[in-house]
């Protein structure tokens, strides 16, 4: 992958052909008044980090579900004192 470039927020307007065209290899930086502001990235890559996002959240619920009915369970065992 090409680096980020980063582009002043007139010229990414003046030259915003040549940012998507670049975007598709690389994401370009835009930034307004010297600090960075957006990300110009490729649909593709979008995607695939939603799709990664959805996912890893999905993985988060189940683990929840999971550890609250593994509490359920642990609280169901009686607990012996003899020793």
């Amino acid at each position: 992958m090409a680096e980020i470039k980063e582009w002043q927020l007139q010229d990414a307007k003046n030259r915003f052909s040549e940012v998507v065209r670049l975007a598709q290899s690389a994401p370009q930086s835009v930034t307004v008044h010297g600090k960075p502001s957006v990300i110009v990235i490729a649909h593709g890559l979008y995607s695939s980090h939603l799709n990664v996002s959805v996912h890893f959240l999905s993985l988060l619920a189940i683990i929840r579900i999971a550890r609250l009915s593994l509490l359920r369970d642990i609280e169901c065992i009686p607990i012996s004192h003899d020793k």
